[in-house]
């Protein structure tokens, strides 16, 4: 599948700018740390790897897109993409861009598919000083950071945490719709209207596309763009405007259900130390 044409994605002012994909061919270490700056709108085009990813940055949002999902990755996480996997990765605000390459391994114990992975300090330090260290001047070191880096990995709390993309034309054009625009309130009976589709076709393909009900997927949609928008330093009492929400208190409730803390305790617990 193609993720531009079937899951495009929306850059802060609206267009994402591409930035070409560093070439690299093989993989000379089991694992390969890659460091760049991102602008926010900034996007590498899809792409796939012969390798795993890590997708991580130390400062700033990333949005990731593979197989149909969109992720919201900020510091404190990280993505993990599987070999051959089809994805494309954007800033939502300036990003330090910090990522792996990792050789595939049967030893990993990772998944085969996409996992958001909580990471510990002791993980991105890691990250970080495999950056900084050039294996040419001490391959004993560099194959031991490498030993602790894919030891860590296997550590890392796992959750799945995405929004499911539809292909079908018409259902995608109802999704970016409701992305750009959370706070859309047109009933789904106005979006059969609209779509021309009569209210059950319309859901019955929407769950079946997305495994989930509409009512569950702007649940998580909402949730998505919040953390995005908390990131940034927007208000919870702004947020909850944008997204539609008639309370701050309503968004707090929704927040605090699906992450189990206030939005301003989880930034809080975004913070570095």
């Amino acid at each position: 599948m193609s993720i531009s044409s079937h899951a495009p994605t929306s850059a802060p002012g609206g267009l994402w700018k591409e930035v070409p994909v560093p070439p690299l061919r093989t993989l000379p270490w089991p694992v390969v740390a890659r460091s760049q700056h991102l602008a926010a709108g900034e996007r590498f085009p899809p792409h796939a790897h012969d390798w795993n990813q890590v997708v991580f940055a130390t400062e700033g949002v990333l949005q990731v897109t593979a197989r149909n999902a969109r992720h919201v990755i900020t510091p404190q996480q990280a993505l993990w993409v599987p070999t051959g996997m089809v994805h494309h990765t954007g800033a939502v605000s300036a990003a330090a861009f910090r990522n792996l390459y990792v050789a595939d391994d049967p030893a990993l114990g990772m998944p085969d598919h996409c996992a958001v992975l909580d990471v510990t300090p002791l993980l991105r330090e890691l990250i970080v000083e495999l950056g900084q260290v050039r294996a040419e001047d001490d391959a004993d070191y560099y194959a031991h950071l490498c030993a602790l880096v894919t030891t860590q990995l296997r550590r890392q709390r796992q959750h799945v945490r995405h929004l499911p993309w539809p292909q079908e034309a018409r259902l995608q054009r109802w999704c970016q719709a409701l992305h750009d625009q959370p706070a859309d309130a047109r009933s789904a009976e106005e979006w059969a209207s609209v779509l021309g589709a009569s209210p059950r076709t319309l859901a019955r393909h929407f769950e079946r596309e997305t495994g989930m009900s509409l009512r569950t997927w702007r649940t998580r949609l909402r949730l998505l763009r919040a953390i995005e928008w908390l990131a940034q330093g927007r208000s919870p009492t702004t947020i909850a405007h944008e997204l539609g929400y008639a309370s701050a208190s309503a968004f707090n409730y929704m927040f605090r259900v699906e992450m189990g803390m206030s939005p301003l305790q989880w930034r809080r617990s975004r913070q570095p130390a």
